[in-house]
């Protein structure tokens, strides 16, 4: 499918979408806000996928045995099986009749019919699936992945027979979105969430800037980071919001191959969504680690985990402690100072190069402006990543207001732990006019990204765009890395006429006297 096309299919599927969340929002509006609503939505929409999920697997794996799911699970024999492959290849077990497809079922039977849905039947179900994971080490990935949706508040509703009406009609909703969940390329959860958050944003807090990074800078980090790799043992985002960017990695490498994605969140409905998003994209839950955690603080990866990929889009300008204990941590010991209490944005990029595989590990990394210029503390903080570790390989300069909740311009550091050549030099790329305008934010779309891409990998001077600075350069301007010191984009004026303004100021003049000439001549004949 080429990119067009790809781009109608999945703008089809968000449109789809969007109408559906806007009908079952409206269900909800009066009761609560979005920014609680919307757990309940995504919940629904996450177990219908594990539930089809699970459909598709044991129909695959009982074909030869001319079994439906259903009359397996009712056998002494085959029971015991297929849990086993359920938890070992999925991670979970939902039995045949808490399937969501039976589930509404039940819901749409005549009121009375005496086995008639209750919101009790859709706790249970929930409770079956994460209680099947205890004790089993895929329990990591499903703990507490539907806590947010509180099936027993009373905000969804005073009574069981309320809550049930109201959980019914999104459930419903929910099946009735017409596409395929088991597409793994189009991430449902992500513009959900994104959908949700933009249908109310008066009550949404920060707009989800928080935890989605928009589709083209994610996209040309991924690319940057991917580019000339064909798989990649370890990929990691160290403040993984949704996942969104982590997930976008893969799709970059040419063979499409990760041996083990890693993350960390800090947001605990965030820290469920990515692990929900993971899960929702194919990713085996045996190939993935997302922690709960404080990045800066609270290091979870561990001291031995390298990394062959690293994206990232921290949070920008974050207060932290700076607390000198810091110091003693080896991510942050090597050029004897911490970043800023006001700005930790360099102290994630020294968690990242601590992580980074040193036989090949990659970086790209979205951060304010300031990292390249600001004084102080990270000013040593960028002549140790540059002088003694030397492992800035590229800066790019990105347009303003590509962002939710932030109109400031951003640029990307590119790192790599073998430089191939280009040890003596960093390249600076500035795409600050690569945009389309847009309404709410302007947007990096893909020939945009290509030109970037295509630019880093060639890696000559382009007038006016791209420029190989030379070491001698950098340490010429103190390691100030601010893009115009290196990228060229004056664009000369057209000479002024200063006889032609002459004339025409002298015209003005004249015309300005006339119009006065006239106001007191009618001023006169009125006496005035």
């Amino acid at each position: 499918m080429d990119i067009t096309n790809e781009t109608n299919k999945y703008q089809a599927q968000a449109n789809e979408l969007s109408q559906k969340l806007w009908a079952i929002a409206n269900d909800l509006r009066g009761q609560m806000d979005s920014s609680e609503f919307k757990n309940y939505i995504l919940g629904v929409i996450f177990y219908r996928y594990l539930s089809e999920r699970t459909e598709t697997y044991m129909k695959e794996i009982l074909e030869n045995d001319g079994l439906t799911y259903g009359e397996a699970f009712e056998s002494n024999e085959f029971r015991p099986v297929v849990e086993e492959w359920s938890l070992s290849k999925l991670g979970y077990v939902i039995k045949p009749e808490n399937l969501f497809r039976n589930l509404i079922r039940k819901i749409n039977k005549f009121e009375n019919d005496d086995d008639k849905f209750s919101v009790e039947d859709f706790e249970k179900a929930i409770s079956d699936l994460t209680g099947s994971t205890m004790g089993h080490e895929s329990n990591k990935a499903f703990d507490g992945l539907f806590s947010d949706m509180r099936l027993q508040d009373t905000r969804l509703g005073e009574t069981v027979s309320d809550r049930t009406e109201m959980i019914s009609r999104v459930m419903n909703r929910v099946a009735d979105i017409d596409f395929d969940l088991q597409d793994s390329q189009f991430d449902v959860l992500g513009t959900a969430y994104m959908i949700l958050i933009g249908l109310f944003a008066s009550d949404a807090g920060k707009k989800g800037g928080e935890f989605f990074t928009p589709a083209g800078p994610s996209k040309l980090c991924a690319m940057l980071a991917a580019s000339g790799l064909d798989e990649a043992k370890t990929v990691g985002d160290c403040t993984c919001g949704s996942a969104s960017m982590l997930l976008e990695v893969q799709k970059h490498l040419s063979t499409h191959k990760v041996g083990h994605f890693y993350g960390q969140e800090l947001n605990a409905t965030t820290y469920n969504l990515s692990r929900m998003n993971m899960i929702m994209h194919g990713i085996d839950w045996q190939n993935f680690d997302i922690y709960k955690g404080d990045t800066l603080k609270d290091d979870r990866y561990g001291d031995k985990l390298k990394l062959t990929i690293q994206v990232c889009n921290p949070p920008y300008s974050l207060k932290w402690s700076a607390d000198k204990k810091f110091l003693d941590d080896p991510r942050y010991s090597g050029p004897g100072k911490l970043a800023p209490k006001g700005q930790a944005d360099l102290a994630f990029v020294e968690h990242m190069i601590y992580h980074m595989d040193d036989s090949d590990g990659r970086i790209a990394v979205l951060l304010p402006h300031g990292v390249l210029f600001r004084g102080g503390a990270e000013d040593a903080i960028r002549k140790y990543i540059i002088k003694e570790l030397n492992r800035l390989d590229a800066v790019i300069g990105l347009p303003a207001n590509l962002f939710h909740g932030t109109g400031i311009p951003v640029c990307i550091l590119v790192l790599k732990s073998k430089r191939n050549g280009n040890s003596g030099n960093v390249l600076f790329i500035d795409a600050s006019k690569e945009f389309k305008p847009g309404k709410n934010q302007n947007i990096l779309e893909q020939k945009h990204i290509d030109k970037i891409v295509e630019a880093y990998e060639k890696r000559v001077d382009i007038d006016k765009f791209a420029h190989v600075a030379d070491m001698n350069e950098i340490i010429e301007n103190g390691y100030n890395l601010n893009i115009p010191r290196y990228v060229d984009t004056f664009e000369e004026e057209e000479p002024v006429d200063l006889n032609a303004v002459r004339n025409r100021i002298k015209e003005l003049d004249n015309e300005t006297q006339e119009a006065i000439s006239k106001v007191e001549k009618f001023l006169k004949e009125l006496g005035l």
